[in-house]
């Protein structure tokens, strides 16, 4: 005759200790996630092709607003109400107490009297893309001046729709692409060489 098994003791106190270890910690690291992509990190889906070639339509990238000082040649979206009732993407061109001017016979830009060298544009400037602002132009304090990278195709401070921007509306600065797979990797690189 076989011995009876005996049956295996579950401890439940044990079990449920593990379990709510388990929630603990998964818990603390959503809160964790969640607070670093709201305050130092999010992603944004870039939409329209103003920042061609740099960015294109439907590009994910990760903004990083930690500690962000707006800087020339960064591209950021912005907030600001305007024309087009939704946030933007654009490259800085000038900062605070700055002056913009462009010739648009050329398609020069010009910061403090400085021709600018600007490798990532798509084109210059058209004539016919001047915008309906005045220029010269010069920033007060706290004030940023973009344009995209499409100079031909894109809504920005050369209209008075987009306009001058003021640094609190900026939600950070794009530094990584995160999709399409091709383009996966840092912003801003290739802009150093210029």
């Amino acid at each position: 005759m076989e011995k009876p098994q005996k049956k295996k003791k579950i401890n439940v106190g044990k079990a449920t200790y593990e379990i709510y270890e388990w929630s603990e910690s998964i818990v603390i690291s959503l809160v964790v996630v969640i607070l670093i992509f709201t305050f130092i990190f999010r992603i944004v889906g870039v939409d329209g092709d103003s920042m061609l070639p740099t960015l294109h339509h439907q590009d994910r990238v990760i903004l990083s607003s930690f500690f962000y000082e707006p800087a020339p040649r960064d591209i950021v979206v912005i907030t600001q109400p305007n024309s087009v009732h939704k946030p933007i993407i654009k490259r800085i061109i000038a900062t605070e107490y700055q002056t913009v001017d462009i010739d648009f016979e050329t398609g020069v830009v010009y910061v403090d009297g400085v021709e600018l060298l600007e490798t990532y544009i798509s084109e210059p400037i058209d004539p016919a893309h001047r915008g309906d602002m005045e220029f010269p132009l010069t920033l007060g304090e706290g004030e940023v001046f973009v344009l995209g990278d499409n100079r031909n195709n894109s809504l920005d401070s050369r209209y008075s729709g987009i306009g001058i921007i003021k640094e609190e509306y900026i939600l950070g600065k794009a530094v990584f692409r995160l999709f399409p797979i091709s383009g996966f990797g840092f912003l801003g690189w290739e802009e150093s060489e210029g």
